[in-house]
């Protein structure tokens, strides 16, 4: 990823921030030249198809050079930034490899993990904390951090790095680990949210959920505003009296178009229908909100929807596999790796809930509530949207009563959700005003014969009609 040449200056190339991702698009620069860096220091913005991410340099020294601006697209392994590292030629060198290491050393679950959202170095994200106060007064520290700063202030919840962090004394907590469970730094980590910040309202000084939502509230809406922005600047109008507008697609958009015209005419799809009474799951979502066990977490119809889809991948599992076209085979895989269609100023993205058939419901809503927050914020990494089975898609959020969704590449069915409304419904004889939905199931037909889609889609809407089938049925 670095380079040394002769004038002890460090040159740094465009990663890899995916999974064989071969060029990224520049959103923003966090350094100009002039500006000195520290190790693990995020310099820039970038965006892949598959999520935009932030590059933390692995060397010391003052920017020389940035060899792009804002908005153009670099192949991976192109140089886009050379820093001056003084006369030491050692330190530099030895900083590269520690880089070039350090996803064996942080135990990521893939190589690259460390330049995406919610890794890196907190040392010095502290350090650039520091210099942004100091220039806007230090009345605003606690706004300040969400410009910029925030993402990488809080890549650590390692002990190491954490409590390397807390010993520089820059924290509200005398030098000590913020106290917060695994969830909570979890969740600060995915919001970008440095837990030294953060006023604990728990007891005996623990950071709970709230604290965090908290904490990250006062900042969100100026992220997500900058989003838009980004993704407009290259629009043109081509005509003279601005009748028309073209506007390049690339990044997320340009994947998501890609995906989406592959899996239309690869997989050959089959969408069903089926309209259900949910009036007893709206009721049930109600009563769960007031549950101590889901104090905090967020408890709307999704949750019962995608813990419905996944009792019904159980009771018939052949529904989850994946089609091997190298080796004409059937893949069937014993794990729900469960994605959830979310609209983000970039486009739209599916980040996965990995494992999702072995959480509890509780656990289901936590990590619901993480992946939209996380979605919502721009922050989504591109592990998180890799590897799922099957999707959903909650289409009623727009109005909407239902439509005909394609399948994500590689997946076996997705489900839309459409509005829950109240219709008339003959209920126990009579006609009645009941919350009503339509769901569509949409499945590969290579994998899925029509008995089995049908079977599914039954079960889901026999679980949302009487909910307590989930524990009957689970």
């Amino acid at each position: 990823m670095t380079t040394m040449t002769d004038t002890a200056a460090a040159e740094f190339k465009m990663p890899d921030v995916g999974e064989g991702l071969t060029e990224a698009e520049i959103l923003k620069w966090y350094v100009a030249v002039g500006d000195t860096v520290t190790d693990g220091q995020v310099v820039c913005e970038v965006e892949t198809a598959k999520a935009a991410v932030e590059l933390p340099i692995p060397f010391n020294g003052v920017v020389a050079e940035l060899r792009f601006p804002e908005g153009t697209t670099v192949d991976v392994g192109q140089v886009i930034i050379t820093v001056d590292v003084g006369g030491s030629a050692s330190a530099p060198a030895a900083q590269a490899e520690q880089s070039a290491a350090a996803p064996a050393e942080e135990a990521a679950p893939a190589g690259r993990q460390p330049v995406l959202v919610g890794y890196g170095v907190a040392e010095s994200s502290t350090k650039r904390r520091a210099r942004k106060v100091e220039s806007a007064g230090a009345a605003v520290a606690p706004a300040e951090p969400g410009v910029v700063p925030p993402r990488p202030a809080v890549r650590d919840d390692g002990p190491q790095q954490g409590d390397a962090r807390q010993a520089q004394g820059v924290n509200g907590h005398g030098g000590s680990r913020p106290l917060a469970k695994p969830p909570v730094r979890k969740l600060a980590k995915d919001l970008g949210v440095d837990l030294a910040t953060v006023t604990p309202s728990g007891p005996d000084g623990i950071i709970t959920r709230d604290d965090v939502h908290a904490a990250v509230a006062p900042v969100r809406e100026p992220e997500v505003a900058e989003a838009p922005v980004a993704a407009a600047a290259p629009a043109q109008p081509v005509s003279a009296d601005a009748r028309e507008t073209r506007i390049p697609v690339k990044g997320v958009r340009k994947a998501t178009a890609q995906a989406m015209v592959t899996s239309a005419f690869t997989a050959p799809h089959v969408t069903e229908f089926v309209t259900v009474d949910v009036t007893r799951t709206m009721k049930l979502v109600e009563e769960l909100k007031q549950d101590r066990a889901f104090e905090g977490l967020r408890v709307n119809p999704l949750l019962l929807v995608s813990k419905a889809l996944l009792v019904a991948i159980k009771r018939n599992p052949e529904v989850n596999a994946a089609w091997d076209e190298a080796n004409q085979e059937i893949v069937q895989k014993h794990y729900v790796n469960l994605g959830i269609a979310a609209a983000t100023p970039r486009g739209l993205i599916v980040p996965k809930i990995k494992d999702a058939q072995a959480k509890t419901l509780p656990e289901l809503a936590e990590a619901l509530g993480e992946l939209v927050t996380t979605a919502r914020a721009g922050k989504t990494s591109p592990a998180a949207m890799q590897g799922g089975t099957v999707t959903i898609t909650n289409v009623g959020v727009f109005g909407v009563d239902t439509g005909t969704p394609i399948l994500n590449p590689g997946e076996s069915a997705i489900l839309a959700v459409g509005a829950i409304k109240l219709q008339p419904w003959v209920h126990k004889g009579k006609v009645k005003p009941r919350q009503v939905t339509t769901l569509a199931l949409s499945f590969d037909h290579r994998l899925v014969d029509g008995e089995l889609g049908s079977k599914v889609l039954a079960d889901v809407a026999a679980i949302l009609e009487r909910p307590k089938r989930l524990l009957t049925w689970a």
